[in-house]
């Protein structure tokens, strides 16, 4: 990216919608009622030609105590002090206000250039505001729509300047598409995969240490963490790298019973948290060692489990546990009794605060993640299905045996097999489940969902 951009303001003021429109993607979170964004979030910005990394934060107060708000501020002030340059935006429907006159103050203190901006300026209603921006003293203010578009040609003409080449570097921004369907040659030496980044989501109930987590891996306070459950909110993305390897780390919101949301914001995070998990290749359940294996904690691992991303569980705050021995095994018997389908699943023991366990947690990643994309060729999946088949034949169903011609794997991520089969629609699921235990075994997939498809072969004989 050639330069950053800021975009800072009050609450409510339209920075997540501009931030949205400038990335060309709906990644932030937007609703009407002031406060939305708490954590600063980074985007590939584009206007025309003109490229530029954009950072998105929480709305400005004059706080600047140990408060969640307090906290939000520093973030901002943060943001502000890292960008080449800062939007200040206002809203020109409301008018200017006394807090829109603080921070005009507080920025013009600033080192950081300030482009001022009066947003909402669509139609005549915002006039008046934006001839009252004049009285800030940070310049013209641009006309400016963030909702409907309207005043970018200007906004590229301000933000020209600030344009300087650069070496093209990978973004650190979250908009979580790498292609989790490719294939790969069985005969390539080093797969594209081990190249690109991990996409690495730690999800979770509220208040388990996700943030924390986060903060400790990349060693910087890049997260809000508090006491206070429920702080995040939209998924954030930050690049990091393990031991050369790069991962794209993912940040989510908590997730709690559906039947137990009922705030429009937590349902918005809820949606983005799913949306991360779509998107990741392996997933972090970060549990309360406390509280052990709870009933929420399952549902997430089977939507996880669901949605074919590889699984692994962290049991955080270990630090205060006292009989770990008996909680690690009523952890992994919870596993074992309510998540058949994710058998041999990882489970690590860590603290987030104060970083125990973190390296074993990284490497647990790394090992499901070479699993999840593991390929097996045909002649050991056939010479096995020999073995297999010969030990517990195919059940007989309506007095023929059904059998099973020939076995592939058909992709990765996670591993997909096909069997083809006489009978398909007849094959029980005990068998399915007998097969892909065997699998498991037999080719060490542990930990990651594996699927069996049935095709059936057409009869030439039978006439159409």
């Amino acid at each position: 990216m050639s330069f950053t951009l800021a975009i800072v303001g009050r609450p409510n003021v339209g920075k997540s919608t501009l931030f949205n429109r400038l990335v060309g993607k709906r990644l932030a979170i937007v609703d009407d009622s002031p406060g939305v964004t708490r954590d600063r979030r980074e985007g590939r910005g584009r206007i025309g030609d003109l490229e530029f990394m954009t950072i998105d934060t929480a709305g400005l107060e004059d706080v600047r105590d140990e408060s969640l708000e307090g906290r939000m501020r520093a973030q901002t002030n943060q943001a502000v002090s890292e960008a080449d340059v800062v939007l200040f935006l206002v809203d020109a429907r409301t008018g200017i206000t006394p807090v829109d006159e603080y921070f005009a103050d507080w920025l013009r203190s600033q080192p950081t250039p300030v482009i001022l901006v009066a947003n909402k300026c669509e139609g005549k209603a915002g006039a008046p505001g934006l001839y009252e921006a004049y009285a800030l003293g940070l310049g013209d203010p641009l006309p400016l729509s963030a909702e409907h578009g309207e005043g970018l040609a200007d906004l590229y003409e301000a933000l020209a300047p600030f344009r300087h080449e650069t070496v093209p570097t990978e973004s650190l921004d979250a908009e979580l598409e790498l292609d989790d369907a490719a294939e790969f040659d069985e005969d390539e030496v080093e797969p594209t995969w081990r190249t690109l980044p991990l996409q690495l989501a730690v999800v979770g109930r509220p208040n388990v240490g996700k943030s924390t987590l986060i903060n400790h891996l990349i060693g910087e306070n890049r997260m809000l963490t508090g006491p206070e459950a429920g702080i995040t909110r939209d998924s954030i993305a930050i690049g990091w790298s393990f031991e050369g390897r790069p991962v794209r780390l993912v940040d989510t919101a908590g997730l709690r019973k559906k039947a137990r949301v009922s705030d429009r914001i937590e349902n918005l995070s809820a949606a983005d948290t799913m949306r991360a998990i779509r998107f990741a290749h392996v997933v972090v359940l970060l549990i309360d060692a406390q509280n052990g294996l709870e009933r929420q904690d399952l549902n997430i691992a089977r939507t996880v489990v669901d949605e074919g991303r590889a699984l692994v569980i962290a049991a955080n705050k270990w630090d205060v546990i006292d009989s770990g021995r008996e909680t690690l095994a009523a952890i992994r018997d919870r596993i074992e009794t309510s998540l058949p389908q994710a058998k041999g699943l990882a489970v690590v023991t860590c603290s987030a605060l104060t970083g125990r366990g973190v390296d074993r947690l990284m490497k647990a990643v790394l090992e499901t993640y070479e699993t999840w994309n593991r390929r097996i060729s045909t002649a050991q999946i056939n010479r096995w299905l020999e073995s297999s088949t010969e030990a517990h034949p195919p059940p007989i169903v309506a007095g023929r045996r059904l059998r099973i011609r020939y076995m592939t794997q058909a992709k990765s991520r996670p591993p997909t097999f096909v069997a083809f089969v006489s009978r398909p629609k007849e094959m029980p699921e005990a068998y399915i489940r007998y097969m892909i235990n065997g699998l498991r075994e037999a080719f060490h997939i542990d930990g990651v969902p594996v699927r069996i498809l049935l095709r059936g072969g057409k009869n030439p004989y039978v006439k159409s």
